[in-house]
């Protein structure tokens, strides 16, 4: 095995900024990575990871989470082998200066500039990092450095989704996005196999509202319209500032900014680097939260609305139509953003949330109590019924901070869970599931994702048997995988 290594100087004082959640300082080739045990010659492709790494000085009064610039993470597997591990800054015009590289420019009209940070998908051959409310995705080549900014061949305007679905009989990508610009709308599209948006409806909501996923059913768009809501009042550090950004922010909750302007805007990011603002939305008791159900085929006046207690939903597992009814698996919190600090309130459960498209109710069952994120369902089975689920499982340390433990699988028919952990000093990120054949059963293939050890300050990419959660293989990667969003993994046809 062969390493090269540029190292740069991270604060780590923060919280957020410490342990697995500290951002790695350097950028690391490895090639030839020493593997234990067997990998599958089914793998083929590359399993890629992003999350926020902030360079340089952090602010930690100020710091979230969400705003870090993106750094990603990949392993390429052929062969029964790993052939290498990168990770790389994505070079949004602040990351290029900070780094002391020339930007290489790009289309503006795709969204503001920023290193995406929250995830990574193939589509059309390319690899693009992507994050929500108004940046722009960013394409990267297949080892992982930047190619640009992408506007989806001049289709996509003002951002995107970090969490588009894929449809899985038609390949195309379903996104409901929104920005801080956009008034009281969210946007829907439909990305062809071509890599082109051929699709596009403006949905009204009740005010700007920060929607971090959606569902898609055979039939429907599910859109969660719940009560974080943009506040320009939270960014600002001075007292006068706030005031003005508080009057502002009741006129954008319900106009968006003209196009000419917002345009400039966009421009004006790729001249220099964007400020940091962090994400300016926060917890609104008084926005009653509510379920939207478009028909796919639909238009705006087409949606239904179905009102709902409070609660906050970062991730979906997935969902489906059962007859007269749509069923929605989900984790959700009871709230999120109270502080701006902090984007969780109280512990994430597993639940199945049923709306009766007959009687307007909305029934909603806990599935898992145990506190748990990043569910994943085989991909093949997006908006169609499905049987397993899989998700991480945590504890709360000294500082509140969620410390994932376990891997879970969830047999949604049998009701049971089986949980796997891989030491007493380990935390495992988000797994993935792909499947031994395309035609393979639900739970006929491997999870994947990174297991980092505490006592060598390292992390592994671990490859579990789904059917009975054993390790089949481990990846040893010379390096730390700090704890991220989301991933994915990509096969070497699909770009």
């Amino acid at each position: 095995m062969s390493t090269d290594t540029r190292t740069f100087d991270p604060q780590t004082d923060h919280p957020m900024l410490r342990g697995n959640y500290a951002p790695v300082p350097v950028e690391t080739t490895a090639l030839d990575l020493d593997v234990t045990g067997t990998i599958p010659d089914y793998l083929d492709g590359r399993y890629l990871r992003i999350g926020p790494n902030p360079i340089g000085e952090a602010d930690h009064q100020r710091y979230e989470w969400f705003s870090g610039a993106g750094m990603v993470h990949g392993l390429r597997i052929r062969d029964g082998k790993a052939d290498w591990y990168r990770n790389r800054w994505v070079r949004s015009v602040d990351v290029s200066q900070r780094l002391g590289e020339e930007w290489k420019g790009g289309p503006h009209g795709g969204g503001f500039d920023f290193a995406a940070n929250t995830n990574v998908i193939g589509h059309d051959g390319r690899t693009l990092a992507i994050t929500e409310s108004g940046p722009t995705p960013y394409e990267l080549d297949d080892v992982l450095d930047t190619v640009g900014p992408s506007d989806f061949c001049g289709t996509l305007r003002n951002g995107y989704s970090a969490h588009p679905h894929r449809d899985p009989l038609t390949g195309e990508l379903h996104a409901v996005s929104y920005s801080p610009l956009h008034g009281n709308r969210v946007t829907y599209t439909v990305t062809g196999t071509d890599g082109r948006v051929r699709r596009s409806v403006d949905i009204p909501m009740q005010a700007n509202v920060m929607i971090h996923d959606f569902s898609l059913t055979q039939d429907y768009v599910v859109i969660y319209d719940l009560p974080v809501v943009l506040d320009l009042g939270a960014a600002p550090r001075s007292r006068p500032a706030q005031v003005v950004a508080s009057m502002f922010t009741r006129w954008a909750r319900q106009h968006p900014m003209p196009g000419f302007l917002e345009n400039q805007l966009m421009r004006g990011s790729q001249r220099s680097a964007t400020p940091d603002l962090g994400l300016p939305y926060r917890w609104n008791d008084r926005h009653q939260a509510r379920i939207g159900i478009l028909p796919r085929v639909g238009g705006s006046n087409h949606v239904r609305w179905f009102d709902i207690p409070e609660a906050f939903v970062y991730h979906t597992l997935n969902a489906y139509d059962d007859g007269n009814q749509i069923v929605l698996e989900l984790v959700r919190y009871p709230k999120a953003f109270e502080d701006g600090s902090d984007p969780v309130s109280g512990l994430p459960t597993l639940e199945r949330w049923t709306i009766d498209l007959v009687t307007g109710s909305v029934q909603q069952v806990v599935l898992d109590d145990r506190p748990q994120e990043f569910p994943r369902v085989d991909e093949r089975l997006v908006s169609r019924q499905h049987r397993f689920g899989y998700s991480v499982s945590h504890t709360l340390d000294e500082y509140g901070l969620a410390v994932p433990d376990a891997v879970l699988k969830h047999d949604i028919a049998k009701g049971s869970v089986e949980a796997v952990s891989f030491g007493p000093d380990t935390e495992p990120g988000e797994f993935v599931f792909h499947p031994s054949s395309p035609d393979a059963a639900e739970d006929d293939g491997v999870l994947m994702g990174f297991v980092y050890h505490r006592s060598t300050d390292r992390s592994d990419l671990a490859l579990l048997d789904a059917a009975t959660l054993e390790t089949i293989a481990t990846v040893h990667v010379p390096a730390r995988v700090p704890h991220g969003f989301h991933g994915n993994w990509v096969p070497t046809e699909a770009g």
